[in-house]
């Protein structure tokens, strides 16, 4: 069939569609080819990040924003709470290994862009430790007149005395990276850097690197990541860089990564690269003797680390061996001679199940340590761990053993980093109400040693938590999470904000939300947390229900938390809010347009909106294994039954949204957001859209722009629902 004949059929499907027997929207595109719907589209100027048109609007948009965020009697008293929480000194400082002792980042109100520092590990168990600054982020940004944003450190075993540090300008995901010295606390002269640029790099020996970055014209995918590693020697430019891998220019997904993984000592056990072809499938290729083989992986799994001479992995995919198929879940370790092999055939326990999870179950977290493996299994979607040991009595017969470790009940449970040479890893553990207690945990003996509780940052003495389900359009149950006041009425006039997710397989836990505490619970407000399908609560199948052409389960099973909650009497719609940001912005931004009845608030933040043109908006195109290629006829299809920015309609009622993103964001386009908030207003729907100038996709700049941004999400939700 000519291109314009399945364009014409495509748009008789959408329009035929039941979601769509009503009128089409009036910005719907009549032809769903790119062409077509970039003519549709009368906001594209908007997508100029720093254009004259789109920071005229963005300046015009704040200013009447802000005048009703900011001129609200309860910001001031939102944001200094806020900023109390985000700069306390009572938090727990989050600990990385470093060489012998403790490395940690911190920012407060004295160092609002942070403090990268170390202290000793008895120190750092000690109620005051003792801190040596390694960098300070706002002395360096003063000095060099940048925005730096710190992104990390990754250091070189086993004495980590050398590290390539990343600093983002204005939060960026793009970084310079400098070599830097923690014996000198000096940057290094004539050391490793490298220009702006979403690099994935790693440490081969003290000399040399494993980069991919840019490499000039036609290095980088359409998504704007590198394709092509190379090996970079101390002194060498980018340009005399030696290449050693390459995928393709059509690759999707986020760039090829080089991994180094180390035994105890820092030795090399394996060299791996990872070619993503799109959002979720990858080839797996290892370095041997200079040249890469590709390994006998499926395209779903998620390398976890080796153990000696084996792989250890889990299963995205069933995978389909001689010998007996593996289902997805499956945690698996296999010797990587036999996964250089062209035909693998199960025997001799290689492949090797180490933990397949049950029907409620999936894995969340694993560290694998030199001869043990732990992980955090999630079991309806509360946290347990658990410690696998080969026992090696039969070489030809190894069996794994779990045992598990205590950690308090129904919290999240969270892995830290780990030391391979102590044999110890940090754990975390928390739950709604209650505030995270950090442990370290030796895997050997399985003891757990708390090391520091953190405070309650708000009174949650007049909250509880339950957990209840509701069925899906399909019959599918849904499972979602209540906090409320203890005495709430069941009359559905508790005000509550919804929080889901619902992508990426990214499973929302138990979590102590201390904003959240003191600026919604303790004025009386109740949260939700709803576990749709996409996440990853209940492992690889729960995402994969809803990826492409079914992803209106997703927004089906919100919308069946929603009627649930006014069901029970817990939320009516008057009083219902949701926040989702990012892909949780495709979530809010649909649900608003989908079902207006159902919510008088709604969060967007950082969001994808516009599903038609996602890939041209970079770095879009990286997830179309998520969503689809709306450049295709039968992904277009789909794509627009449901994307909020053209679904918009002028007659519906919708609640008063608030829109929020930040100019610096390099991950997700500001263009969605800004095109979104202009159609709003063209149809005459009252709206609120603020952009933030600087932090980028993260929000993670300073504490002093982090409590602002939560005092107008809360000024907002508290006159939608309170009010």
């Amino acid at each position: 069939m000519h291109i314009q004949s399945m364009m014409a059929a495509t748009v008789l499907a959408v329009f035929a569609a039941p979601a769509l027997a009503q009128t089409p929207p009036p910005h719907l595109p009549a032809d769903l080819s790119p062409a077509g719907v970039r003519a549709a589209d009368d906001h594209l100027a908007l997508e100029a990040v720093e254009g004259t048109e789109a920071m005229a609007f963005v300046r015009a948009e704040n200013e009447r924003s802000l005048a009703a965020l900011t001129g609200d009697p309860r910001y001031e008293t939102f944001r200094q709470q806020a900023f109390d929480i985000l700069s306390s000194t009572a938090r727990i400082p989050t600990p990385a290994f470093l060489g012998d002792g403790i490395g940690n980042f911190w920012q407060d109100a004295t160092n609002p862009k942070g403090l990268w520092r170390r202290t000793t590990l008895d120190s750092y168990r000690s109620a005051t430790p003792v801190w040596e600054t390694l960098i300070d982020v706002d002395a360096l940004s003063r000095a060099e007149g940048r925005d730096w944003v710190w992104k990390g450190a990754n250091c070189l075993a086993p004495d980590e005395t050398r590290c390539l540090v990343s600093l983002s300008e204005g939060g960026k995901d793009a970084v310079v990276v400098r070599e830097f010295d923690t014996t000198t606390r000096a940057f290094v002269d004539a050391g490793f850097v490298l220009p702006e640029g979403k690099h994935r790099l790693e440490w081969l020996d003290r000399d040399t690197l494993l980069v991919a970055t840019d490499f000039g014209p036609g290095t980088l995918t359409e998504s704007g990541y590198p394709y092509i590693v190379k090996s970079l020697k101390r002194g060498q430019s980018l340009a005399e860089a030696t290449e050693v891998y390459r995928g393709e220019q059509g690759d999707g997904g986020y760039g090829v990564s080089p991994e180094v993984f180390r035994d105890k000592d820092g030795v090399v056990e394996a060299v791996l690269f990872s070619r993503p072809l799109d959002t979720f499938r990858a080839q797996t290729w290892q370095w041997v003797d200079g040249r890469a083989v590709r390994l006998n992986l499926p395209e779903r799994v998620a390398v976890q680390g080796t153990m000696g001479t084996q792989l250890i992995f889990s299963l995205e995919e069933a995978w389909a061996i001689p010998g007996g198929p593996l289902p997805a879940g499956d945690l698996v370790a296999a010797s990587l001679t036999t996964l250089q092999q062209p035909e693998i055939v199960r025997s001799d326990n290689d492949p090797q199940v180490i933990f397949h999870p049950g029907p409620r179950q999936s894995l969340q977290d694993t560290t694998v340590m030199s001869d043990r493996i732990v992980s955090v299994v999630s079991d309806n979607v509360v946290g347990t761990l658990k410690v696998f040991t080969p026992d090696t009595t039969n070489p030809t017969q190894i069996r794994w053993h779990a045992t598990g470790i205590d950690v308090p009940a129904n919290s999240a449970v969270a892995l830290g980093d780990a030391s391979r040479s102590r044999g110890t890893v940090f754990v975390s553990s928390q739950g709604f109400l209650t505030p995270p207690t950090l442990s370290l945990a030796d895997v050997a003996t399985g003891e757990l040693d708390e090391v520091r509780q953190a405070p309650a940052l708000f009174d949650a003495s007049t909250h509880v938590v339950e957990q209840f389900e509701v069925a899906s359009t399909d019959g599918t149950m849904i499972p979602y999470f209540v906090v409320h006041p203890r005495n709430a009425p069941s009359d559905g006039s508790t005000p509550t904000v919804m929080f889901g997710y619902g992508g990426f397989q990214i499973a929302i836990p138990p979590a102590y939300k201390p904003e959240l505490g003191k600026l919604w619970l303790e004025n009386g407000g109740a949260y939700v947390v709803a576990n749709i399908r996409g996440g990853g609560e209940f492992g690889p199948a729960w995402h994969q229900a809803a990826l492409r052409e079914n992803r209106q389960r997703a927004f089906d099973d919100f919308a069946a938390v929603a009627r649930d909650l006014s069901a029970r009497g817990i939320a009516s719609a008057r009083h219902l809010g949701i926040y989702g940001r990012s892909n949780g912005g495709v979530l809010t931004s649909v649900s608003i347009t989908q079902h207006p009845e159902l919510f008088n608030a709604a969060v967007i933040e950082s969001p994808l909106i516009d599903m038609l043109r996602y890939p041209d908006l970079p770095a879009g195109a990286s997830w179309i294994g998520e969503y689809g290629d709306p450049r295709i006829p039968g992904d277009a299809a789909f794509i627009a039954r449901y994307s909020a920015y053209q679904q918009l309609r002028p007659e519906t009622d919708y609640p008063r949204v608030y829109i929020t993103t930040n100019t610096r964001d390099d991950r997700v386009h500001p263009g969605h957001a800004r095109k979104f908030a202009a159609r709003l207003g063209d149809q005459g729907h009252d709206h609120l859209y603020y952009e933030e100038t600087s932090g980028g996709h993260s929000n993670d700049a300073d504490p002093v722009a982090n409590a602002r941004r939560w005092a107008r999400h809360y000024v907002y939700l508290s006159q939608q629902l309170m009010d």
